[in-house]
């Protein structure tokens, strides 16, 4: 079962978007059912906190349901690192699913020295690091630090510890979509697609300190989409 694949397909990085909106929330607390082909395989909690110029986020996903037989320790993701003038700089990443998993992946971040050393399935490269770039789960509160006036597309680089990616996606405002917090406007982002490659789509909630909201993947028939079911942000 490729439930890994969601979180990694919505690991966007805005590298080289506009500057950093102030007053980004400190704390964030969000939960996101995962489905596949319409049923509904896990539960995500996220915690984001920003204190003193660093930041901690954590993602825990747990199956639910028929896919606890299959799956059942949590997928856990961690990254933390700095807030700067554009908003965060991770210093590292890691994740797996309990300490003695042969598939857990990190990522360091040398940002004096512009390289990013990977670590997974027993392997280490390390990569020259460009400006900007985020692992996939501090993209996703990377979104909170962005303004988006006048923005219609973005270029990025992200990491999810067993490569490093570019990615390309066009932005369309004031997109309405229904969730389970209610009727939303949203930013839609749509990837840039090269042959072969999987349909990716977020939207992105202004009211909910842009965070995203929803994402979908379409990848070799199955579709896999996650969904808000709870926010709570602090300032």
């Amino acid at each position: 079962m490729r439930f890994r694949t969601v979180i990694a397909a919505v690991a966007l990085l805005l590298a080289g978007a506009p500057a950093a909106q102030a007053g980004a929330a400190e704390t964030v607390s969000v939960t996101y059912d995962v489905m596949l082909n319409g049923l509904n395989i896990a539960q995500m909690t996220e915690q984001f906190d920003a204190r003193d110029g660093r930041y901690r986020a954590v993602s825990e996903s747990t199956p639910v349901g028929p896919f606890k037989l299959f799956q059942r320790r949590p997928a856990r993701f961690v990254s933390h690192g700095r807030i700067t003038e554009r908003g965060l700089q991770p210093d590292r990443f890691e994740g797996a699913r309990g300490a003695d998993d042969p598939r857990r992946v990190s990522a360091e971040f040398d940002w004096p020295a512009r390289r990013i050393r990977l670590n997974h399935d027993g392997q280490i490269q390390n990569l020259d690091l460009p400006a900007g770039a985020q692992d996939r789960l501090s993209m996703m509160y990377q979104f909170m630090f962005l303004a988006y006036d006048g923005v219609s597309g973005l270029a990025f680089p992200m990491t999810n510890g067993r490569k490093l990616g570019h990615y390309r996606y066009s932005v369309t405002p004031d997109v309405e979509i229904d969730t389970p917090l209610g009727r939303m406007s949203t930013l839609h982002l749509v990837k840039l697609r090269e042959p072969d490659d999987s349909v990716t789509e977020i939207w992105i909630a202004p009211r909910h300190a842009h965070l995203p909201v929803k994402m979908l993947v379409v990848e070799d028939g199955s579709r896999y989409e996650q969904i808000v079911t709870g926010v709570e942000t602090k300032p």
